[in-house]
């Protein structure tokens, strides 16, 4: 990644600020719960290469098919109604983005409404809670040896159900954050040494070959 495209420590933290601000003020295509900051953001990096971001949403339960089938009519994309908001679809009609079938995708929809297109920031969105989510994705990537598909367990919850941690804002701001490497965080995590190394060098290579926004949504 090029110098140009890092992110200056206080810039990046404003960033997430602005971005929490967002989904307290507007709608949002489903309902968010908790907003976490994790990886180099966390340990007080400056710069920073990607701004991670982990979103925990809802998952809507009262979905509107006389909505959905009428959108999809209208304008060829499934699920606008169940999947996602339909007011939230109707009002801004510009963040919608679909998966390859053609449904509604919440992960992508929210961050077309939150990124832009050039930012270095990923987004993680989950239904499940950011410690549950590490330890079902570091199960999931020991089994198949996917050492990359690893979310990094260094995570810090700064909003939940509207409420603000300011306390831990402040020290993140500080780079006041005590964390060990990630071979060290997978450790305590139960991971042997040597995988854990090996792991650790995985994800940070993987993480060296993304450019721009990204997002990834997971279901639990």
């Amino acid at each position: 990644m090029t110098a140009e495209a890092t992110l200056d420590r206080t810039a990046a933290i404003d960033r997430v600020v602005e971005l929490i601000e967002t989904i307290e003020a507007e709608p949002m295509p489903v309902p968010v719960r908790e907003i976490w900051v994790y990886g180099d953001v966390a340990l007080g990096l400056d710069p920073i290469d990607r701004l991670d971001i982990y979103l925990t949403k809802d998952i809507l339960l009262r979905g509107d098919t006389d909505a959905a089938e009428q959108y999809y009519q209208q304008h060829g994309v499934k699920g606008v109604g169940q999947s996602v908001d339909a007011e939230w679809a109707e009002e801004f009609p510009e963040y919608i983005r679909a998966n390859d079938n053609g449904h509604a995708a919440p992960e992508k929809c929210l961050a077309a409404h939150l990124l832009g297109d050039d930012e270095p920031i990923h987004l993680e969105v989950c239904n499940a809670s950011f410690d549950e989510n590490v330890t079902q994705r570091l199960r999931g990537a020991l089994a198949n040896e996917t050492y990359e598909q690893i979310l990094d367990p260094r995570g810090v919850c700064l909003w939940v159900d509207g409420q603000w941690d300011d306390d831990l804002l402040d020290r993140l701001r500080g780079g006041e954050l005590p964390f060990p490497t990630l071979s060290g965080a997978l450790e305590s995590l139960g991971v042997d040494e040597e995988t854990a190394t090996e792991a650790a060098d995985t994800v940070s290579r993987y993480r060296t070959e993304q450019t721009g926004a990204s997002v990834r949504g997971d279901v639990i």
